[in-house]
C-alpha cells in the first residue's frame, strides 16, 4: 500500500482519497455518529430523571420524618 502511495502528489493522499471515503462511507458515518449521539443523550437524559427521583425521595423521607403525627 505504501508504494502505491509513495508516487501519487500529496493531494492525493490527503485531499481525494479521504473525500472518495466520506463519499462512498458517507451514509454510514452519518448514522454511527446519528447513533452515538442518540445514546448519549438518553444516557443524559436517564441521569437527570434518577437523580431528580433520589432528590424527590430523600426530601419526602427527609419531610416525614420531621412531621409528628
Amino acid at each position: 500500500m505504501r508504494q502505491i502511495f509513495a508516487g501519487m502528489p500529496w493531494w492525493v493522499k490527503w485531499v481525494a482519497v479521504p473525500l472518495i471515503a466520506i463519499v462512498v462511507f458517507g451514509g454510514l458515518i452519518a448514522s454511527v455518529v446519528g447513533f452515538v449521539i442518540g445514546l448519549l443523550f438518553k444516557v443524559l437524559v436517564f441521569v437527570v430523571l434518577v437523580g431528580g427521583l433520589i432528590f424527590a425521595v430523600r426530601k419526602f423521607l427527609s419531610s416525614s420524618e420531621r412531621s409528628d403525627w
